[in-house]
C-alpha cells in the first residue's frame, strides 16, 4: 500500500518521467497505428521496428558511443530503408506485401542480431554497450532526455496526423478518389510510413524493438472493436495506448518481482505489461 500511494502521489521523480513518456508513447502509437491498420500497413510497422536493432548497431559502430541521439537516427534511417526495400520488392518482382514484408522483417533483424553479436564480442566494449535494452525495452531506465525526445516525436506525429485529417481517411477508405481529387497517394502513403517510424524509433527506449509494433497494432484493434467511424476509432486507440502505457507502468512498480515474496524488490518488465494491458482491451 505504500508503494501504490507513493505511485498515485507521485512522489517519485523517475516515476513520473516513466508515466509521462510510457503514456505520451501510447497515445502517439494508438494514434498513428490505427490509420496504419486502417490503411492495411500493420505489418509494415513491424518491418521497420525489426529494421531498427541494425540501425541501432551500425550507428554505434560509427560513433563508437551509446549516444542516443545517433542510435536512434541510425534505427530511423534503417526503418525508412526497409520500407524502401519492401516497395522495390513489391514493384519490381511478383512476390506480395506481405512476403516482402515478412522477408524485411526476418533479413534486418537477422542483421540487427549478428551485428549486436560482433559489437558484444569486441574486448574493447563488451556488454558495456547495453545495447540488448533496444530488443525489449528498459523503460524504467528512462531519463529526461529519453522522454523529452518521446514527448517531442509524440507532439510532432499527432500534431501531422491532425492536420492530414481528411486526407488519411480518403487514403484508408478510397484512394482512388483520393487521387482523383489530385491528391498525392504515393506521398501520403509515405508520409504515413514516416509517421510510423517516428513512432517505433522513439519507443525503442521504452519498450524496444519486440514490443513496440504491439503498442502501434493492439490499441488500434481493439479499438475497432469499439466503434466503426474514424475520428472515433483513431480516439479510442489513443486513450488505449496511453492508458495502458500508463497502467502497465504502474503495475511494473508495485507487483512484487516473479519469485519474490509480498513486500519484495520489485522486478516486473514494463514494456510487456504494457502491452498486456493494451491486449486486455
Amino acid at each position: 500500500m505504500t508503494d501504490l500511494l507513493r505511485l498515485l502521489t507521485l512522489q517519485d521523480a523517475n516515476t513520473r518521467l516513466v508515466l509521462l513518456g510510457a503514456g505520451v508513447l501510447g497515445l502517439a502509437c494508438g494514434v498513428i497505428g490505427a490509420i496504419a491498420v486502417l490503411r492495411r500497413r500493420a505489418l509494415a510497422g513491424d518491418a521497420v521496428a525489426h529494421a531498427a536493432l541494425p540501425g541501432v548497431c551500425f550507428a554505434f559502430l560509427i560513433v563508437g558511443e551509446r549516444n542516443l541521439a545517433a542510435l536512434l537516427l541510425g534505427a530511423l534511417v534503417m526503418g525508412a530503408v526497409s520500407v524502401w526495400f519492401i516497395s522495390l520488392i513489391k514493384s519490381t518482382t511478383r512476390i506480395k506485401e506481405d512476403a516482402a514484408t515478412a522477408l524485411a522483417i526476418g533479413g534486418f533483424f537477422g542483421l540487427g542480431v549478428v551485428l549486436l553479436g560482433i559489437i558484444q564480442s569486441r574486448p574493447d566494449v563488451g556488454s558495456r554497450a547495453g545495447l540488448q535494452s533496444f530488443i525489449f525495452g528498459k523503460a524504467a531506465g528512462m531519463v529526461q532526455a529519453d522522454v523529452t525526445l518521446i514527448t517531442l516525436g509524440a507532439a510532432i506525429v499527432l500534431v501531422l496526423a491532425l492536420a492530414l485529417h481528411k486526407e488519411f481517411k480518403a487514403l484508408c477508405f478510397d484512394a482512388s478518389f483520393a487521387s482523383g481529387q489530385g491528391w498525392p497517394v504515393k506521398r501520403l502513403d509515405l508520409a504515413l510510413m514516416a509517421l510510423v517510424c517516428i513512432c517505433t524509433v522513439i519507443g525503442l527506449p521504452a519498450v524496444g524493438v519486440v514490443m513496440v509494433v504491439a503498442l502501434l497494432v493492439i490499441p488500434a484493434v481493439a479499438a475497432r472493436f469499439w466503434s466503426d467511424r474514424y475520428g472515433h476509432v483513431l480516439l479510442i486507440a489513443g486513450v488505449i495506448g496511453a492508458v495502458a502505457g500508463l497502467l502497465g507502468t504502474a503495475l511494473s512498480a508495485i507487483l512484487p518481482s516473479p519469485g519474490s515474496s509480498l513486500g519484495s524488490a520489485r522486478g516486473w518488465p514494463t514494456g510487456p505489461l504494457i502491452v498486456i494491458v493494451a491486449s486486455a482491451a
